[in-house]
Order: C-alpha cells, then structure tokens, then sequence
C-alpha cells in the first residue's frame, strides 16, 4: 500500500514515446512542474496531452511544448501562450479544443468507467456538426478537422455526445498526501487535479506535504488513493517554488 517513490524521475521512468497525459492545473496554478521537468529531462517525445491549458510563461507543459515533446493537446484554452498558438497555426501541433465543462466531465466520466455522456454544451455549433480545426497545414489551410458527433433529442431539447477520455498516465500536484494516495488540494489549485488523476490508468501525484497514513481526516480527502498509483514527496523548495501569472494589487 505504500505507493511513495523515491524521486520524480523513477516516478516517470516508464513514460513511453508516444504515450497520453492527462495533466492537472489552470494556468500556473496546481500544476505538477517537477514531474513535467522529469519527463523533459527523460527527452520522451510524441506526448498526446489533455490539460486545461499547455502551460505559461516558459512553466509547466510550456516546457514540453517549447521543446517539440508534444504532438496533441485536447484542451479548451490556448490563452496568451505565444507558441501554442504558433505552433498550432504553423501546423506543427494537433489541438482539439472543447468547451471546458465538457473537459473536465470527459475526465471524470473516464474515471468513473462510463463511456461517453450527453451534454447540451455544442449543440448547433462545430463543437456537434464537425469542421473544428485540429491541424493546420502550414499556409492557412485546414489539414485535419473534427467529425460530427452524435446529436439526441431528450424531453424536447438537443444534446451531443461526448466520449469519456482515458490516458495512460496521468500527473497532478497535491497540497498534502498519504503514503497510500489519499490526496488533499489547496483551494483553486484542486482545479483539474483531481479529474486527471481519475483519468489516468497510472497517476503519479507530486505531493507538497507526505503524512502518514491516518493523519488526514477521512471527511477533508479530496481524491481517495484508489485513484493514485505513485506519489513522489516535493522538498520544501520544490513545493514553495509558485510562479503568479498575472500578479495584481487593490488599493
């Protein structure tokens, strides 16, 4: 039951070329950055990501990003990650974005066994009928586009079917966790967090405080360790290094 590895690196050591993420955060915020710095410094590459964003400010999958590692990002942000949005439009990078609702149910539907779902998010939009871009060819042409989905009509009202996502591995930060899992997020870093971690059929979990088993209160667990197959402890430097996206002051 102890699933606490010895570093980040052994966490990831078995991170195939080509493999799927499922990466928590929102912006800058809950993101597992030494567990990405891991996986760069391993040189994986090919990696298909599904996160929210694909990081900011030369931090977190930014990383990944910069370096090539990336061949596909589902998401529902591009935002102002300059080469994201390059990459994209140069035809270097295969991006399907969907509404952000719709991510994060994908994720937990994943998690929880059911295949897909219906949601009215996308009805009447390219979201259900299909033309998206999701690769550019480089000149302003659209190289590959996204298929219509499946449209129902329930109690008089229109819905599209999404499929639930599952990765190969998944990689979230916590605030605090036990050795068998049991993990514990910081306000609006839990974000994503415990969604890919649900998603993921390996979930390595960087956690910023290691307790023993017993010491968190069974009522403040946000994801139980059922969920989580490594947890790596952060150093105190480690957890304390968190960038600000947009630092702001009130008066």
């Amino acid at each position: 039951m102890d699933k606490v590895v010895a570093s980040a690196a052994e966490a990831v050591a078995d991170v195939p070329d080509g493999a799927s993420l499922a990466v928590g955060g929102f912006g800058l915020s809950g993101v597992p950055d030494v567990l990405i710095q891991a996986l760069y410094e391993r040189e994986v590459d090919g990696l298909s990501v599904v996160s929210n964003n694909c990081g900011a400010m030369e931090s977190g999958l930014a990383v990944l990003l910069a370096a090539g590692r990336i061949a596909r990002v589902t998401g529902s942000y591009i935002g102002a990650n300059k080469e994201f949005a390059r990459q994209y439009l140069a035809g270097e990078l295969e991006v399907e974005l969907i509404p952000q609702g719709t991510l994060a149910e994908r994720l937990r539907a994943g998690g929880a066994g059911i295949p897909a779902f219906y949601t009215p998010a996308g009805v009447g939009t390219q979201v259900a009928e299909g033309g998206l871009p999701w690769r550019y060819d480089g000149s302003g042409g659209v190289a590959l586009a996204s298929p219509a989905k499946e449209v129902r009509e329930f109690d008089g009202a229109q819905y599209v079917l999404e499929r639930g996502i599952r990765t190969d591995f998944a990689l979230v930060r916590a605030a605090k966790g036990d050795r068998h899992g049991n993990l514990v997020f910081n306000k609006s870093a839990r974000n994503f967090n415990p969604l890919a971690a649900m998603a993921g059929r390996v979930t390595v979990a960087e956690v910023e405080e290691l307790v023993e088993p017993g010491a968190l209160d069974p009522d403040a667990v946000h994801l139980p360790g059922v969920f989580v197959q490594r947890v790596v402890a952060l150093t105190p430097e480690q957890a304390a290094d968190k960038k600000i996206e947009r630092r702001t002051v009130s008066g």
